[in-house]
């Protein structure tokens, strides 16, 4: 028997790990965020002084990454051994992740620590490639998106909550640049699977779009 596997993947901003965690959670399923392993190793790239524009110094830093993840209400995630969960989400580190995932050799390196997440009872997984690259051969597929101004609006409204002084113009011009070099990168671009279930939730309650996907797996 297999170890089933549910993707979700989409643009950044659309809602996947809030989705993802609760999904995981009411299924009693493993869960792993493949934008945190991306932006860990770029905080690990940083803290380490690599050279971003050279490969090989960016590969040395992912294949020696020791991550660990504890997901209750929130994820934690713990770069050998320490909580940097509260630097996953600044601009600089979104940023560098984006880069350095256009870099073959490490989506190469990463790959693997992602495959080994899929154990029993069942994993969601959340990402850009989920269900086109590291598991294609996934039994449920979600591509979850929502329009560039929602999704400025969206991280506007966290990031003026946490006191953080933001431009909402600023923000989606960032939004549509990483959403072109997404899209636009030689290895593992963010696409559609062909079989995967489409939710836009732009115009969507957060409870609206976790029901569909329990549907969909139910």
């Amino acid at each position: 028997m297999s170890v089933p596997v549910l993707t979700i993947d989409g643009p950044s901003g659309a809602g996947k790990g809030t989705v993802s965690r609760a999904v995981a959670k009411k299924l009693g399923w493993n869960y792993l965020d493949s934008g945190s392993i991306y932006r860990s190793l770029a905080i690990a790239s940083i803290k380490q002084n690599a050279d971003l524009d050279s490969p090989s110094e960016v590969v040395k830093v992912a294949e020696s990454l020791h991550l660990e993840f504890e997901c209750g209400d929130e994820l934690i995630v713990k770069l050998e051994g320490e909580d940097i969960t509260s630097q996953l989400g600044s601009e600089q580190t979104g940023s560098v992740a984006s880069k350095i995932a256009a870099i073959p050799e490490v989506r190469l390196v990463l790959l693997q620590k992602q495959k080994d997440f899929k154990q029993f009872p069942g994993l969601v997984a959340d990402g850009r490639d989920m269900g086109t690259v590291v598991f294609p051969d996934a039994k449920y597929k979600v591509y979850l998106t929502a329009s560039a101004g929602e999704r400025a609006e969206r991280r506007y409204k966290q990031l003026i909550e946490k006191g953080i002084d933001v431009n909402l113009q600023k923000i989606r011009e960032e939004i549509e640049e990483r959403d072109r070099r997404d899209s636009e990168r030689e290895t593992a671009p963010l696409a559609m699977a062909a079989d995967a279930f489409y939710i836009d939730s732009s115009d969507l309650t957060l409870d609206a779009v976790i029901q569909e996907v329990l549907n969909l797996v139910r």
